[in-house]
């Protein structure tokens, strides 16, 4: 019977999981992200945690400069 891994996104940490399992039993308290890439293209993320997500969240928002931050000390 078929099996593989669920894993994390963000932290690597992975689940098992087997035919005979549904995924809400597997992944219970896990968190899932759908990201459209285009026409018919989705990508899906899991997340162990809600750390995980915001971490992966972070890393996805663009960042400000320092540069332009600094601007405004003065």
């Amino acid at each position: 019977m078929p099996e593989g891994y669920f894993t994390c996104h963000s932290c690597g940490k992975q689940v098992r999981y087997s035919t005979k399992e549904r995924p809400c039993e597997v992944l219970n308290g896990w968190l899932m992200v759908s990201k459209w890439e285009g026409p018919k293209a989705v990508d899906h993320y899991n997340f162990c945690c809600f750390t995980c997500l915001k971490t992966w969240t972070d890393s996805q928002a663009p960042q400000v400069p320092d540069v332009f931050l600094k601007a405004f000390d003065k």
